[in-house]
C-alpha cells in the first residue's frame, strides 16, 4: 500500500508539472496579430476585425448568400457589383434609422440598435424581388366569414352588382358623378 501511494503522488506532481509547463508555453506564444482590415469604406474605421467580421456573417445570412456571394477570390477587389449594392444598401438603411428611427450609434460609429436591417427586406434570399398580386396565392378565408358556405358568386371577381348599381351605385355601371362636373 506504501508502494501505490508513492506513485500516486509521483504522477500527481507529474501531470501538475506538465499542466503547468504547458501553461507558460501558452502565455509565451506570441499573440496573433490582429488582422487589418482593408477597403473600408462605409463601416467606421474603429471596428475591429472580428466585429466587422460578425458584421458580415450577419448580412449573409440575412441575405441567404454565402462570402464569395459579394467578395472576389481577393476580398479586398471591388469586382464585384454585389459589394457595391452591399454598401449602397447599409448606407440606405444607416440614413432611414437615423431620420425615422432616431438610430444612436455606439463608441465605435456603428448602429447600436436600428429599426430595420437586411433582413426587413430581404428575408434569406439575395434578391427580394416585387411580386405582384397575381403572383400570390389568395389567402383562404375561415369558415363562417364571407358569404355563406355553397351560395353562388354573384358574377365572379370583379362584376358589379347584380341591381344594376354600378361603381358608386350610378347606373350602368358608370360613376355616379361621371357625368356632373366638380
Amino acid at each position: 500500500m506504501h508502494l501505490n501511494k508513492k506513485l500516486i503522488v509521483a504522477v500527481g506532481l507529474i501531470s501538475g508539472a506538465v499542466v503547468l509547463a504547458s501553461m507558460t508555453a501558452i502565455k509565451q506564444q506570441p499573440q496573433q496579430q490582429e488582422r487589418k482590415l482593408v477597403n473600408i469604406k462605409v463601416l467606421p474605421k474603429k471596428m475591429t476585425y472580428q466585429q466587422v467580421d460578425h458584421l458580415m456573417d450577419e448580412w449573409a445570412s440575412a441575405l441567404g448568400v454565402r462570402c464569395n456571394f459579394c467578395h472576389a477570390q481577393d476580398k479586398a477587389s471591388d469586382e464585384k457589383p454585389e459589394k457595391i449594392m452591399a454598401r449602397h444598401m447599409y448606407e440606405m438603411t444607416a440614413k432611414i434609422n437615423k431620420k425615422y428611427f432616431e438610430a444612436k450609434k455606439d463608441s465605435l460609429g456603428a448602429v447600436m440598435e436600428s429599426s430595420i436591417n437586411c433582413y426587413t427586406c430581404h428575408h434569406g434570399t439575395s434578391h427580394p424581388e416585387i411580386s405582384l398580386a397575381k403572383d400570390r396565392p389568395r389567402p383562404q378565408r375561415p369558415p363562417g366569414q364571407g358569404r355563406p358556405a355553397g351560395a353562388p358568386a354573384q358574377g365572379g371577381a370583379g362584376t358589379p352588382p347584380a341591381n344594376g348599381g354600378g361603381m358608386n351605385g350610378g347606373p350602368g355601371g358608370t360613376p355616379a358623378s361621371a357625368d356632373k362636373k366638380p
